[in-house]
């Protein structure tokens, strides 16, 4: 996305005071990632937000991790969505950080800033099982984990097994539900696939019946968000990371509608 537009989606954006706008890693496209930190910053002292800076470990040196920790303290950045990554095929040098937890402990022992972790509602497409999987995130937590941030999923009992698991291997961090809103199918089933998320037959039969209407499958995803948004507060959800991909129309119409029914 031009860099223009991105500024104008965080107008939109800032309108609706969300509790942070996370920026991805290469947002913008600027070379070796400047853009980035220029839209992260500007979300924190420009619009008055706070933000999240996604940092994928794969490939860095501890020496570039720390280069990048004192960019982010110099512009009061306090949030960082530690991340392993994606391997890129035939990708031969991992670096000094193998796994996420790595990054969160070197994190920890080099700055003071709020930690994020990603997790899996139903389990990380690498790990063997759940099991494997739950210990992973525990790996994680141990490691300086402050708080949570799942994977997208379409199905809220996922995410109920996901936090017995997580109360059972006695982790107690704040999760925030990933809820990314169907707007091109093409998309959702590419992300579903990349995150290993189920996507259940009623969410099909909506993608399939409206796939050739842009208008009412963006509406369609809307009500589908909205109906899951609303289950998740209702039992009790520490909160809600939309995956608005760069669309403040569709954050501003589910705000709108979510905020209209628990008020």
């Amino acid at each position: 996305m031009p860099v223009g537009l991105i500024y104008e989606t965080l107008n939109s954006l800032k309108k609706l005071s969300p509790d942070f706008i996370s920026v991805t890693y290469g947002a913008g496209g600027g070379k070796n990632n400047v853009e980035t930190l220029r839209i992260a910053s500007a979300i924190k002292n420009d619009y008055g937000l706070e933000s999240v800076f996604h940092l994928p470990c794969i490939g860095l040196t501890k020496g570039e991790v720390l280069q990048k920790l004192s960019e982010l303290k110099s512009v009061g950045i306090e949030n960082i969505l530690a991340l392993r990554g994606d391997i890129p095929e035939g990708f031969t040098s991992a670096g000094d950080f193998r796994h996420a937890s790595d990054l969160i402990s070197f994190i920890k022992e080099n700055g003071d800033f709020n930690i994020i972790a990603a997790c899996y509602t139903e389990g990380h497409i690498e790990a063997t099982d759940i099991a494997e999987d739950i210990r992973n995130l525990k790996i994680k937590v141990d490691a300086g984990a402050d708080q949570l941030i799942t994977q997208l999923f379409f199905d809220n009992d996922y995410f109920y097994s996901f936090m017995d698991r997580c109360l059972s291997a006695d982790i107690h961090l704040p999760v925030e539900a990933g809820i990314m809103p169907v707007v091109n199918k093409k998309q959702i089933e590419r992300m579903a696939t990349l995150c290993g998320a189920t996507v259940p037959k009623k969410f099909v039969t909506m993608m399939e019946r409206y796939e050739n209407n842009p208008a009412a499958m963006r509406d369609a995803g809307i009500a589908y968000a909205v109906d899951q948004i609303v289950d998740l507060i209702a039992q009790g959800v520490s909160g809600i990371h939309l995956y608005t991909m760069n669309n403040p129309y569709i954050a501003g119409k589910i705000y709108e509608a979510v905020h209209n029914l628990i008020v």
